[in-house]
């Protein structure tokens, strides 16, 4: 069943028995404690995910416009965010948390082009919706954010080094810094653990399959795009696009220019 936020005949009343939207499955079990920031201007559409999440054993909170949003982030474990707010644009939201907070922000839209797409998760969002959606597909991609969010400290522990040096190029995972001559260069979180990961083996290739479920993971949802994405703000950050190299059909390498 596909859950039209804005159609009130699939929001969930309050009820004993299950939702319609449940299919006999239980989305309670791991849901609790998780605090979603639903970011959502139309009355409607903010209810529906208020009482649907609620069901499901999130926390919700509500704000209607940006400048609200970006005071609340960080009470939240996750962010979904609309881009049609009434004051700051939504990606203008997204690219001011980001800068502040690693919170995971999935936008929830209805803007379906692939340029919104990309550019979305090029500001630092860590998946994208487009309206209406299946509302078990929103439950498993909040999971999914949130687990990876949980992990990401304990991916840069496990790494050999806590600093890799290639060339000019240095990373410092206990700092999440990257400094490229001695000159900080400001990734996303996403573009840190995608450059960290390429680093780790310089000059090697890594398959997309394997920089997927490393940097987001097995389970992730998301256009094939965000890779390509990400690759193409690490290299514009850099200066100079040869530092990742792009192998037809495989992958993504990461080496000093010569």
């Amino acid at each position: 069943m596909v859950f039209d936020p804005r159609n009130v005949q699939d929001r969930p009343s309050i009820r004993t028995d299950p939702p319609r939207w449940a299919d006999n499955h239980d989305d309670t079990g791991d849901n609790g404690g998780v605090r979603v920031l639903v970011v959502e201007d139309d009355t409607s559409i903010a209810r529906s995910l208020n009482d649907s999440l609620s069901d499901a054993g999130f926390t919700v909170t509500h704000v209607a416009n940006g400048r609200d949003a970006i005071a609340a982030a960080g009470e939240a474990d996750v962010i979904l965010l609309d881009l049609g707010l009434p004051d700051i644009d939504g990606y203008d939201v997204c690219r001011t948390v980001r800068a502040e907070s690693s919170v995971p922000i999935i936008v929830v839209t209805a803007r379906s082009e692939e340029f919104d797409r990309v550019l979305g998760l090029e500001l630092g969002a860590d998946d994208y919706m487009v309206k209406p959606f299946g509302f078990r597909e929103l439950v498993a991609r909040i999971r999914a954010v949130t687990r990876r969010a949980g992990t990401d400290l304990d991916r840069a522990d496990e790494a050999t080094s806590p600093t890799i040096v290639v060339g000019p190029l240095t990373i410092d995972r206990r700092a999440h810094r990257v400094l490229f001559a001695d000159t900080e260069v400001l990734l996303t979180p996403k573009e840190f653990e995608l450059l960290a990961y390429l680093a780790e083996d310089a000059g090697a290739v890594r398959t997309r399959a394997d920089i997927v479920e490393h940097v987001w993971d097995a389970n992730w949802f998301g256009p094939t795009k965000t890779v390509d994405a990400h690759v193409a703000g690490i290299r514009k950050k850099l200066g100079d696009p040869r530092w990742i190299e792009a192998v037809r059909g495989v992958g993504f390498r990461l080496e000093q220019p010569g």
